[in-house]
Formats: structure tokens, C-alpha cells, sequence
């Protein structure tokens, strides 16, 4: 198969990002799948979710602002098949570091490009916001995948991520480039509160075959892993979380089969 380069994003915190990004890599490396992954936010939760340390080695920031390539940067988790690329908090520099390039936004498209023929998935995890870091994830993404949580106000914002992606779908075809939708995945379901499915089924109703099929409940064992460095399924292989993002993970890989 060519390679499916992935965002994952919402301008909106706390709805489970990065937990997707980690186990979601993980889960398809786990199926053969060659997978890179890309921590794109200065917080580096991925990279510290799969136990790498955010300074001993390259960055992303430092592949975006010239000073190696891809490779140099890779890292390979104790826990995990998936290749990594960390991130720390200098990657926050990058707006005003990049102010006077005009083409900035392709920064990361142009980094990535020679690399899709080694991976059959890139996924890159996006900050919470939609500054020009998350722009060039759009920019140099095949697709988007919306984590949202089944809570109260889960739309909110949505629309706003939809209209920017809209923009960049619009920019991207003049540049003879798609950004597709890849979908909506529901996280954070609390199966024993009724508003929870309300906004489940709400969502559903909204965005219909954009939602994916699996649904991540709330799960103690995949707040618990990434405080050790693992990922649920290497922590917890049993556990509800696992098999939802395995689930995940071939849902997937049946959508670009």
C-alpha cells in the first residue's frame, strides 16, 4: 500500500490526542503496519507517553528548521514497533523562528515527502490550537482524525477545525494535493452516564459515516500506561482500552484497504 500520512487534531485539549496518537501507532505497528510517528506538540506528551526523553536526541523542531533530516531524529520506544520522532518545548519558537518564510506551512510536507515510501502510515500528533504548527500537519497530511470526547460541548469547536480544514482543503487543490476526513472518533465514553451517549448518538446524527465504528471508553489502565512509558496495549493487553484501539487500528486499515 502508499503511505497514509494521518493527523490527528482538535484545537480543543483533554480529548484524548495524544492517547490516540500513541496507541493508535502502536496498535498498527502491531499489525506489520510500518509506522512513524511525529509529536508535533511542544508538550511532547507522545514522546514522553512512549518513555523518550525530549532532549537527549533530535527533534522534530530541528527537522523543520533545517538542522537534520527524518532520519536523524528517529527514535525507537522500548514498548512499541512504531519509529518516533520527539518534540519538546523549542518546537513553540517555530512561529516566530519561521515568520518571514512565505512558505512555512509546507515546512513539514517537504520533511516527510522522501519518507513515504518507507512507512505505510505517518501519524502526527497536533497541539491544541491551529497555529502554524498544526497548519503544516494539515498541509503535508493525507488526512484528519478528530478525537472528540463524549461530553457536553464535544461539537463546540468543531465546526471552527472543520471551516480551517475547508480553508486548507481549498489550498491544497491548487497545489494539486486532498486532505480528506478520516474521521470522528468518540473517546472519553462513560458508558454509565446517559448525557455521554446523548452525545454520541448527537455526533452520529451530525456526521454519520464520518464517525468511526469504535468507540474509546474511559479506561484507568490507559491514563495508568504513559506514566510508565508504555503503551495500553503493552501495558495492559486485556483491558477494554486494547481492544478498542486494535479495533481502531483495523478499522482503518480496512478504510484504506
Amino acid at each position: 500500500m502508499s503511505c497514509k500520512v494521518i493527523a490527528i487534531t482538535n484545537q480543543k485539549g483533554g480529548v484524548g490526542k495524544t492517547t490516540t496518537s500513541v496507541n493508535l501507532s502502536d496498535a498498527l505497528a502491531r499489525l506489520d503496519k510500518r509506522v512513524l510517528l511525529i509529536d508535533l506538540d511542544p508538550q511532547a506528551s507522545a514522546s514522553l507517553s512512549l518513555g523518550l526523553d525530549r532532549y537527549e536526541n533530535k527533534t522534530i523542531n530541528d527537522v523543520l528548521m533545517g538542522e537534520c533530516e527524518i532520519k536523524d531524529a528517529i527514535c525507537h520506544p522500548k514498548h512499541s514497533k512504531c519509529d518516533v520522532v520527539v518534540s519538546n518545548i523549542n518546537l513553540s519558537k517555530l512561529e516566530i523562528k519561521t515568520i518571514d518564510n512565505p512558505n512555512r506551512e509546507m515546512l513539514l510536507s517537504n520533511a516527510i515527502s522522501s519518507y513515504r515510501k518507507k512507512y505505510d502510515y505517518i501519524i502526527m500528533d497536533c497541539p491544541p490550537s491551529l497555529g502554524i504548527i498544526t497548519l503544516n500537519s494539515l498541509f503535508a497530511a493525507d488526512s484528519c482524525l478528530i478525537p472528540v470526547q463524549c461530553q457536553f460541548l464535544a461539537i463546540d469547536g468543531l465546526t471552527q477545525l472543520l471551516n480551517t480544514i475547508k480553508t486548507v482543503q481549498k489550498r491544497k487543490k491548487v497545489l494539486d494535493k486532498n486532505l480528506q476526513i478520516e474521521g470522528i472518533l468518540l473517546t472519553m465514553l462513560d458508558k454509565r452516564v446517559i448525557s455521554s451517549w446523548q452525545i454520541v448518538n448527537e455526533i452520529k446524527e451530525c456526521f454519520g459515516e464520518k464517525v468511526f465504528k469504535t468507540i474509546i471508553n474511559v479506561n484507568v489502565k490507559a491514563q495508568i500506561a504513559p506514566t510508565v512509558g508504555k503503551p495500553v496495549i503493552a501495558y495492559a493487553s486485556r483491558c477494554p482500552a486494547s481492544k478498542q484501539y486494535k479495533e481502531l487500528a483495523k478499522e482503518i486499515v480496512k478504510n484504506n484497504g
